[in-house]
Parts: C-alpha cells; sequence; structure tokens
C-alpha cells in the first residue's frame, strides 16, 4: 500500500502535528521585507482589500488597545474579527471571531487549501498566519477587522492592510536588532503603518520619535490625534477591581469610565482605543452611543496582562516583557498592593534587559522564584539569579515555571501577592499552572 500524501496528512493532523508541521516546515523562513506576502495575498485574490476596520501597532499596549477595539466594536453590534501574537496557550487565540476563538478544525482547514501558495512563496510562519487571518474574515465577511502588528510596522505582513484609522500606542526599546537601537529609528518603522489621508491616533510617546511619526504622517497628509493635545485622559483611580477614568475628545466627554483591565497605564490604552473608535464611526458614517462605551470598556476580553487569576492568595500575571513594561508593572503594583509581600514568579528572555528589568522589581520583591521558561530564547537560571542575588533580595529556584509558581503559592499566605511576569511564554505557562479560572 503507498504512503498517504502529505496533503491527506495535512488534512487529517491534529492541532499538536500541525503546530509542529507549519514551526517546522516554516518558521526559518523569517525576512525582513513584504515582496513574500505580496505575491501571497496576489494568489490568494488579495482578501485583505474586502476587509475595513483598524491597525494598531506600538511598543507596549496594542494588545489591550486591541482586546478594547474589539469590545466597543461588538457592543455596537459589528460582526468583528480579531488577529494578535503572539499566542499565550493556544494557537486559535489569534483568530477571534465576534470575540471568540476560531476552531482548529477550520484553521486546519484553510491552511490546506492554501498550503500550495505558501509553499510557492516559501512563506514565513507569521506571513501564514497573517494571510490566513485576512482570508478568514474576508470570508466571513466580517464588518470591523482588527489587525494588531506584529513587528516593527513598516516591513510587518499586516501592513498591507489598508484600515480606516491607524494606531500606534507607545514606543520603547525593544527588538532593537531588527528595529534599531533608538527610539527615533524604532519610531520610523513604527510610523510605516501610516497611510496616505488615513487618520492616525497616537498614545503617549516622548517629544523626538514622536516628531518622526508626526513628520511622516505629514509627507502623506494623514490626520494625527495625540494624546493629552487633542484627546485627554484623567482622573484615573487604579484598583485591584479595575481602572476607572475620565475622557475627552472634541464634543464626546464621559466621567467616571470603569474598566475590568487592572493598571493605571491600561487608561491611556483604552483612551487611545476609544479615540480610534470614534474616528472610525465618523468614517463609517456610524453614531457611537455613550452606554456602550460604558458596558465595552467592562467587559474586555484580554489574557495576561495585569490578569488576576486568584483573590487568596491574589495572583496576577503580566506579560511585561521589556523594560519599559516591567517598570509600568513596578509602577502599578506599588499602587494596588502597597503594603503586601510580593512574590514574584519569574523567567524572562536571553535578548531582553534582564538585568534592568529586574532590578525595577527588586525593590517591591519579598523573594524571587526564578525558573527558566520553555522558549528557546529563556535566560539561564544562573544569571537572572545573579542579579536578584545582587540585589539583596531572596530567591528559591526551579527548572521550570509550572515548579516556580507552585513553590510560591506554597510559600503564601492568603494576604500575599504572587506574579508571574517576565515573558508572555512565563505568563501563559503559569496560567496553565493554576488551572481553569
Amino acid at each position: 500500500m503507498e504512503p498517504p500524501s502529505v496533503g491527506a496528512f495535512l488534512v487529517n493532523m491534529n492541532y499538536t502535528e500541525f503546530l509542529e508541521y507549519i514551526f517546522k516546515r516554516y518558521s526559518g523562513n523569517v525576512k525582513l521585507g513584504l515582496e513574500r506576502i505580496v505575491g501571497v495575498l496576489h494568489d490568494m485574490g488579495n482578501p485583505q482589500d474586502r476587509l475595513s476596520g483598524i491597525h494598531i501597532g506600538g511598543t507596549n499596549g496594542k494588545g489591550s488597545a486591541c482586546a478594547a477595539s474589539e469590545a466597543l466594536a461588538l457592543q455596537h453590534g459589528l460582526h468583528t474579527g480579531l488577529n494578535t501574537s503572539p499566542h499565550l496557550i493556544d494557537y486559535c487565540e489569534r483568530f477571534r471571531i465576534n470575540g471568540a476563538n476560531l476552531h482548529f478544525e477550520q484553521i486546519l482547514e484553510l491552511f490546506h487549501r492554501y498550503e500550495d501558495i505558501f509553499s510557492k512563496w516559501d512563506a514565513s510562519f507569521f506571513e501564514i498566519t497573517t494571510a490566513l487571518a485576512f482570508q478568514l474574515f474576508a470570508d466571513r465577511r466580517i464588518d470591523y477587522t482588527i489587525m494588531e502588528v506584529g513587528l516593527g510596522g513598516r516591513l510587518d505582513a499586516t501592513n498591507l492592510f489598508l484600515p480606516k484609522v491607524s494606531v500606534i500606542t507607545t514606543i520603547g526599546l525593544d527588538h532593537v536588532k531588527t528595529l534599531g537601537d533608538s527610539l527615533e529609528k524604532i519610531a520610523f518603522e513604527k510610523a510605516g503603518i501610516i497611510k496616505a489621508g488615513v487618520p492616525v491616533v497616537l498614545g503617549r510617546i516622548d517629544p523626538s520619535p514622536c516628531q518622526v511619526i508626526l513628520d511622516r504622517a505629514a509627507e502623506l497628509n494623514a490626520p494625527v490625534y495625540v494624546m493629552d493635545r487633542d484627546f485627554q485622559v484623567k482622573d484615573i483611580v487604579n484598583s485591584p477591581q479595575g481602572v476607572m477614568f475620565s475622557y475627552e475628545f472634541e464634543d464626546f466627554r464621559l466621567d467616571g469610565l470603569r474598566s475590568n483591565l487592572l493598571g493605571r497605564h491600561q487608561a491611556a490604552n483604552l483612551s487611545v482605543a476609544l479615540t480610534a473608535w470614534l474616528l472610525y464611526c465618523k468614517e463609517a458614517a456610524l453614531i457611537p452611543d455613550p452606554d456602550k462605551v460604558r458596558t465595552a470598556l467592562q467587559n474586555i476580553h484580554w489574557m495576561g496582562r495585569m490578569q488576576l487569576l486568584s483573590t487568596t492568595p491574589t495572583v496576577i500575571v503580566d506579560g511585561a516583557h521589556n523594560l519599559h513594561g516591567m517598570e509600568s508593572l513596578a509602577h502599578n503594583l506599588r499602587e494596588l498592593f502597597p503594603a503586601r509581600k510580593l512574590r514574584f514568579a519569574v523567567s524572562i528572555l536571553a535578548d531582553k534587559d534582564y538585568e534592568q528589568m529586574l532590578k525595577t522589581l527588586c525593590p517591591l520583591a519579598e523573594t524571587f522564584y526564578i525558573s527558566k521558561n520553555e522558549s528557546e530564547r529563556a535566560a539561564e537560571i544562573e544569571v537572572q539569579a545573579d542579579v536578584v542575588k545582587a540585589c539583596g533580595i531572596k530567591f528559591k529556584t526551579t527548572p521550570t515555571v509550572r515548579e516556580a509558581y507552585q513553590l510560591a503559592l506554597q510559600d503564601s499566605g492568603p494576604e500575599d501577592v504572587i506574579i508571574g511576569a517576565g515573558s508572555l511564554y512565563t505568563v501563559a505557562e503559569v496560567i496553565q499552572a493554576a488551572g481553569p479560572q
């Protein structure tokens, strides 16, 4: 009997086999440039041209802004498609339709349909994922597409999308080997998502990199709306139940907005998302409803970003994976838990500034539980421990994140706080160790 064909194998593979196949077959194909994704999408019939919505980039906060944008659109009755990366636990998280993850079987069928095109162009894992999202949303006739930039912007596969509104949340030092070693160089890459005549919303960005973005927008005649200049967020109240704030943009003002997202920084992310939504409504001739806005912001679904997993003891996971994000996490923890013992289950990637990230947390820590997450890029336990030891903070080490979390849980009293942080890989492993929520 002849062995089954590759096509038959693809049709019948399970979730684990599928991920192993596409990682092995395509993950080594990463190259900067848009030539391949242009070719892939052309051969697929350019599904991105049938989509309308927003494109969100930035160093930190873009995922939260995406999730808030989805909630706002859903509450206003739109049919939504959300594409984000990376996933925490399940690849299907990258494709959300009306707030729910797509079923694996549907992704597999779509991949099988276009496998020959992906092979022809030697597409990367991310290019394939982006193309699948475009095709999926076009097939479903999505009203409102939300695309999160993967890396940078100018040369990112998502940049073939022509949105109604573009968003850049923040600019910080991250992926410096790819994007550049200064805020201005990174801002140039992020500004690459700006399209001619398409409105741009900017979060809080330092003056010099902000000017890079403003200059690019001026070249393309794209209107720009800047936080603290064109729209305001104020009266921020941060609590373990979520963040509360007031918002104002042109003649739209809402006081006492509440969100289920934790952290003072989320007020800025949410105001950026809300401004983009109001601009989209103008472009699409929709009427924003203040009551629906209030409801939407209290029902945002976003895992792993200041996410509360438990209250006895308090367990929080946060995907801060660079120095800017870790500084925000530290600020929020000081504000939320000023007199509580904080235990950190951490594992940071070796290509990040793990020394400064750990030093940022040291003044807050009762004990560190240091491990090595499952990423091939994870920093060694010993080098992380050396940083904490030099700061004079107690620490324990375990081989895995799961064991680190379980040890922290064992050491904690009901009033203690456990924080899983350092990487999205770490967050995912803590969530899995904590079990069903």
